[in-house]
């Protein structure tokens, strides 16, 4: 990774922790986020994956308005670091802790792996 890759991975990163503790305490069922980001593709291949626990409780985000307010969250955070998005919808995708159990025996690695090939084929 280049020393500028490594610099904008460490905002992105931050960022998105600022994001995941305020998203703990204001969205019920919300339970962490992570990113994928292939950087000779970057800005395009940047990835950011929000996880619940059920998807009871991501079907519940989306009805009751806290899906948008979540995707406002990232935008704004990452947007004070230089990182904007012309559709954040097409960077931002949700998932939950039971569907990684069902498909991929908890195996999260794998799991966003195949989310990082299917993301670069968009």
């Amino acid at each position: 990774m280049r020393k500028n890759d490594k610099k904008r991975d460490n905002q992105i990163r931050l960022g998105l922790t600022a994001v995941c503790e305020h998203a703990l305490n204001a969205y019920p069922g919300f339970a962490w986020i992570t990113h994928i980001v292939d950087y000779d593709l970057y800005p395009k291949s940047l990835q950011i994956v929000c996880i619940y626990d059920t998807e009871t409780q991501l079907r519940q985000c989306s009805q009751n308005g806290d899906k948008a307010a979540l995707l406002d969250l990232i935008k704004r955070t990452l947007a004070k670091d230089g990182i904007e998005f012309k559709n954040i919808n097409q960077h931002v995708s949700f998932d939950t802790e039971t569907a990684c159990e069902q498909q991929h025996k908890g195996n999260w690695a794998l799991r966003l792996n195949e989310r990082k090939y299917i993301a670069s084929l968009h």
